[in-house]
Formats: structure tokens, C-alpha cells, sequence
């Protein structure tokens, strides 16, 4: 029976298909969001020629597409340290807790061995 994922190198591939296709639909979703925008900008401005509304909307587009790399860049960049400080944090409570399950450990194979000790002093 299989649990419905895939393993192995064509799962990666279709993965790594998958997120291309997925950056490529939303970089031509804020495309058209930002020509929308950029329409719509003009369109209060019924004085602009048509050249100039296509040099508005060009400029606009491009600063707009500028602007929303420059997000999505910075909210990587802030994932990525996030992640690292999960796993930084992580580590240490692992590590803590580990240690604290040895010295606990220690502590009861100590107890046992002084109630075992006593306990044959006394049966003796």
C-alpha cells in the first residue's frame, strides 16, 4: 500500500515543477495587478495622451514589480533567519533536556545502588 506521497527523484522533480509554476502564476498575478493599477491611475487622469499613459503605466509596472521583489526578497531573507533561530533554539533545548535526562538517569542508578548496597548490609 502507499500513503499517497511519492519518494525519490521524481518526486523532487515534480516538486521543484511545481513550485517554477507556481512563482511563474504569481509573478504574472502581481504583473497584472500592477497593470491594472496602473489603469486605473491613468484613467483618473483623463488629460494624460495616449503616450503618455503608456509611459505611465510602463514606469509604474516596473516600479510596482521592483517593490514587490524587493518584498518577497525581504520576507526571505527573514523566513531564512527565522529558521535558523528555530534551529538554533531548538538544539539547545534538545541538548538541555537530554542532559537533564542524564543526570536524572545518574541520579536514579545512584539511589538504586545505595538502597541495593543497603539493603545487602542488612540482609547480612
Amino acid at each position: 500500500m502507499t500513503d499517497g506521497h511519492h519518494r525519490g527523484p521524481v518526486s523532487g522533480a515534480t516538486s521543484d515543477i511545481a513550485a517554477e509554476a507556481e512563482g511563474f502564476l504569481l509573478a504574472r498575478e502581481h504583473r497584472q495587478a500592477a497593470h491594472r493599477e496602473a489603469q486605473a491611475l491613468c484613467g483618473a487622469l483623463p488629460w494624460l495622451t495616449t503616450a503618455q499613459a503608456e509611459d505611465l503605466t510602463r514606469h509604474y509596472v516596473a516600479h510596482r514589480l521592483r517593490l514587490s521583489r524587493q518584498m518577497f526578497e525581504a520576507t526571505l531573507r527573514r523566513a531564512d533567519e527565522l529558521g535558523r533561530e528555530y534551529e538554533a533554539r531548538y538544539l539547545r533545548l534538545r541538548r538541555d533536556l537530554l542532559r537533564r535526562h542524564g543526570v536524572w538517569a545518574s541520579c536514579l542508578l545512584v539511589c538504586a545502588a545505595a538502597v541495593s548496597g543497603a539493603l545487602c548490609t542488612v540482609a547480612r
